[in-house]
């Protein structure tokens, strides 16, 4: 009787392991070429027509195109941002670069270039952190998979404080703290994602991240710019390798198949396409270079899918992420 019961326990617990062993699924993008080039030729046209007016709808549309054509076991992810959503975002940032410009140009008027100058360096240090955080709130929490939200729950004052600080550190190092920022802003950020009740966590380290450029900085020269392709291929391994996801002591952990050869490729027969289509060619470009980036992330590990939840709220407003457009931030995201 004892042993049966034994056997019984032992045959309960292989069942539970296999119920919750590990599991690899992979990203897809299957956006095509001519799809996006069509999204992006009505855009550019709309664009010029309205002066400019039409961007934040161009990126609503350029942002759903590309969110819809990429996917996970089958599923698209979707962004729920909209023109008008932009749109107010939009004239609030042209609204602020408006004020700065023209403080600049007062203190210029007064024969004080050097305090306005002062002042417009100040004020992007101010606005930055804002930008970041609040594009990374809008962004998240207008993108879903299967109906779940996404959300980012880092707050305002501890994220600004944070950010002054490192780049404080940075400063005073001439440079060498920036591996430690760029780290600290991953960490941070990143770790503030959430995905329903799934949580996002980043390992990456300042030092190894730091030994990794000055490897790849001085192969590069070594080897004329040619190990500039797998210095890419390093540091993109790095970022998604290091990037997890957690839920009720359950983990999934990203990982890196592309080679710096893949990257070689990519980057030399995209180079061709811009200049043997004079440029016409970019909505090919993006598209195999998010196939490629996309199709070479893999997720391995033993979190339920089907058994994430709704957590997030919506976030309307998109001041931050006009912002971070203006000032070019989007390499955050």
């Amino acid at each position: 009787m004892k042993n049966l019961i034994v056997t019984k326990l032992l045959i309960m617990k292989i069942m539970e392991n296999i119920l919750e062993s590990s599991s690899t699924h992979k990203l897809e993008f299957n956006g095509k070429g001519k799809d996006f080039f069509g999204v992006m030729i009505v855009n550019w046209l709309l664009t010029i027509i309205t002066l400019g007016l039409y961007h934040p709808w161009a990126k609503a549309r350029k942002l759903q195109f590309l969110y819809g054509a990429t996917s996970l076991k089958g599923d698209p992810f979707s962004f729920h941002g909209t023109g008008k959503e932009m749109f107010k975002g939009f004239i609030k940032a042209i609204l602020i670069f408006f004020v700065l410009f023209s403080v600049i140009a007062l203190f210029s008027f007064l024969k004080f270039p050097t305090v306005g100058l002062l002042l417009f360096y100040l004020f992007f240090l101010a606005i930055i952190p804002l930008a970041i955080h609040g594009s990374y709130r809008y962004r998240m929490s207008r993108t879903s998979w299967r109906g779940i939200r996404f959300g980012y729950r880092g707050e305002k004052k501890e994220f600004s404080i944070n950010f002054y600080k490192w780049i404080f550190f940075t400063i005073i190092t001439f440079g060498i703290y920036g591996s430690w920022m760029s780290m600290n802003l991953r960490k941070y950020l990143l770790g503030n994602v959430r995905f329903g009740n799934v949580e996002f966590d980043y390992d990456g380290d300042g030092g190894d991240y730091l030994l990794l450029n000055l490897k790849g900085y001085f192969l590069s020269i070594f080897t004329l710019g040619i190990y500039l392709f797998w210095w890419q291929k390093d540091l993109f391994e790095y970022y998604i390798n290091n990037l997890s996801l957690n839920k009720d002591g359950k983990e999934i952990a990203l990982n890196s198949t592309v080679t710096g050869g893949g990257f070689f490729k990519l980057g030399v027969t995209n180079l061709l396409i811009i200049i043997f289509t004079l440029g016409l060619g970019y909505a090919w470009v993006v598209t195999r270079t998010l196939e490629f980036i996309f199709n070479n992330i893999e997720l391995e590990g033993n979190i339920d899918f089907d058994s994430i939840h709704q957590t997030e709220e919506n976030f309307k407003d998109a001041t931050g992420e006009d912002i971070s457009d203006f000032l070019n931030l989007d390499f955050v995201m």
